[in-house]
């Protein structure tokens, strides 16, 4: 067995605890990350804000992803706000 293999086995357990726990916070992960997002923007006046939001929109788009996959190993889409 070679060492990635052995890696994947290893952390094979811990990418479904993630997932779970994930799934069962996404809501205050999510406000988590709207709360930092509006601190760094008060921090920085504002100056990087089309980059904070961008980036804000990805980390929610990566963990809605994790949270919600299904039994076949693809992303099932988050439901519209």
């Amino acid at each position: 067995m070679g060492l990635l293999d052995n890696l994947k086995a290893r952390l094979g357990p811990a990418k479904e605890k993630v997932g779970d726990l994930a799934q069962q916070h996404e809501g205050k992960i999510g406000e988590g990350l709207d709360k930092v997002a509006k601190a760094v923007d008060s921090r920085t006046r504002g100056k990087y804000s089309d980059r904070i939001t961008s980036g804000t929109s990805k980390a929610k788009g990566a963990l809605g992803k994790i949270a919600h996959k299904d039994g076949s190993g693809g992303p099932t889409p988050p439901e519209a706000p």
